[in-house]
């Protein structure tokens, strides 16, 4: 397979309707009631922190981060992270983990939470969740309930029911 001209940069204010058709086609229906869905309804993603990955003119990947808080602390719910299925298994992904957490630390932000597939999120660092940590506002597999601390020590901050930061 070719390599692919991939651009990674910050999510614009133009992507929205280029990122809702990618999750419709990466996701289906079905992604409104997935618990990770239900925690950022309500909630403004951080523009300023989601990215997105195109190939020419066409939009083929994007990764999000929402505002969260659980026991007084603030930090990021990271998702979706979603890619075209037809650049699937291209490093489209892997390129948009790298350029998200890279722009959450370089922000100065703490942690990283995330409800995903374990072996893939786990070469950035992410691993399990205790429950007695953090708890989702819906059923959730707790092997895929995941955490990355930008900050070390900082998941010890956040306790309790994790609940997405709501806008206007």
């Amino acid at each position: 397979m070719p390599a692919l001209s991939l651009v990674i940069r910050p999510e614009n204010p133009d992507d929205g309707d280029a990122i809702e058709r990618l999750h419709a086609r990466a996701f289906g229906p079905g992604r409104y009631a997935r618990t990770a869905f239900r925690l950022r309804e309500g909630s403004a993603h951080r523009a300023d922190l989601s990215v997105t990955a195109s190939v020419g003119s066409f939009l083929v990947g994007s990764v999000r981060m929402a505002p969260v808080t659980a026991g007084g602390a603030g930090f990021l719910a990271l998702g979706p992270l979603a890619v075209d299925p037809s650049f699937s298994g291209r490093g489209v992904g892997t390129a948009l983990m790298r350029a998200s957490l890279a722009t959450a630390t370089a922000a100065g932000e703490g942690l990283v939470i995330l409800v995903g597939d374990a072996p893939f999120y786990a070469r950035f660092g992410f691993s399990p969740v205790l429950a007695e940590h953090l708890v989702l506002p819906g059923p959730v597999d707790p092997a895929r309930f995941l955490a990355l601390e930008l900050k070390p020590g900082f998941l010890a901050t956040a306790r309790g029911a994790v609940a997405a930061i709501r806008t206007g």
